[in-house]
C-alpha cells in the first residue's frame, strides 16, 4: 500500500473533511495513483488546482505518488509569481470567457454586464456544458464538484457564494476580472457586442419620455435591443461599483 502525505492551501481547504483542513495528512493510495486521482479522491476538483509540488518539486496531473511522497496542492496565487515554475496545465487556466450551468443565470448576466462573453442557458445539461468549455475553452462555472471532476474539463471554477452579487464579487476577485473588464459593451439576452447607434436610426423604437431624456443609445444587431442609460442602467451600474474601481463601470 502507498501511504503520501497531503497539504492543501488557501480556499483548496473549503473542499476538504473539516478534519483535513490547513494541516497535513496522511491517506493511502491506491497503486500507480496519479496527483490528480488522488487530488479529486481528497474531493478537489482539478481545474481549482494551479500548482502541485511532490517533495518539493513541481509536478503535473500525471505524476504517479510513491510512498512517502509530500504532497503540497494550491489554488490560482493572487501575489506571488509562479510563473518560473512548472504549473499543471501547458496553456493558461485563466480565460475571459465563460459557460454557466443551469442554476448560475444570475451570475451569467451579470458578467455579460461586465462584457464578458458567457454562454447560459438552464435548460444547459452537463454534456452541452463540456461540449461549449472544450469547444471554445470556455471556463466552467457550476456549483456542482463532480462536473469540474470530468477529465475533458481543464478550465472551471467551482462558485462558493449562493447569491449572485457575491458570487460576481468572488469570481471578480478571484480571476483578476476587473482590469478587463467593459461593462455595457454585450447584450444581456444575446451575449453578442453591441454598438453605438444615432437616436435618430431608433427613434421609432424609443418610449416617449426615452425620447425626451435620453441621447445615448447602442443596440444589438442580432435581436434589435436597443440600450439606454435609463433607471435600469443606474441601478446596474451601482451595482458595478461594488466591484470594479471607481469609473470603470461606465458605458463605453
Amino acid at each position: 500500500m502507498v501511504t503520501a502525505t497531503f497539504r492543501f492551501h488557501e480556499e483548496l481547504n473549503d473542499f476538504l473533511a473539516p478534519a483535513r483542513r490547513k494541516r497535513e495528512f496522511s491517506a493511502p493510495c491506491a497503486r500507480r495513483a496519479t496527483t490528480k486521482h488522488m487530488i479529486e479522491a481528497l474531493g478537489v476538483p482539478h481545474t481549482e488546482v494551479e500548482l502541485i509540488l511532490v517533495n518539493g518539486e513541481p509536478v503535473g496531473f500525471d505524476r504517479i505518488l510513491q510512498d512517502g511522497d509530500r504532497v503540497a496542492v494550491y489554488p490560482r496565487f493572487e501575489a506571488m509569481d509562479v510563473a518560473a515554475l512548472l504549473r499543471v496545465r501547458a496553456l493558461p487556466l485563466r480565460e475571459t470567457r465563460f459557460v454557466a450551468d443551469a442554476h448560475l443565470g444570475g451570475l451569467a448576466h451579470m458578467l455579460r454586464m461586465l462584457g464578458f462573453d458567457t454562454l447560459y442557458d438552464n435548460h444547459y445539461d452537463d454534456d452541452a456544458i463540456v461540449a461549449a468549455s472544450e469547444r471554445d475553452a470556455r471556463i466552467v462555472l457550476t456549483r456542482d464538484r463532480e462536473l469540474l471532476k470530468r477529465r475533458v474539463v481543464t478550465r472551471g471554477c467551482y462558485v462558493h457564494a449562493v447569491k449572485s452579487e457575491a458570487q460576481l464579487r468572488e469570481i471578480v476577485g478571484r480571476l483578476d476580472l476587473a482590469r478587463r473588464a467593459r461593462p455595457f459593451t454585450l447584450c444581456l439576452h444575446c451575449n453578442l457586442p453591441l454598438r453605438p447607434v444615432d437616436k435618430a436610426s431608433v427613434l421609432d423604437r424609443l418610449p416617449p419620455r426615452v425620447r425626451e431624456y435620453y441621447e445615448r443609445f447602442a443596440m444589438c444587431d442580432a435581436c434589435g435591443r436597443v440600450y439606454w442609460e435609463g433607471s435600469h442602467w443606474c441601478n446596474m451600474r451601482s451595482m458595478l461599483n461594488k466591484v470594479l474601481p471607481l469609473g470603470k463601470a461606465g458605458m463605453e
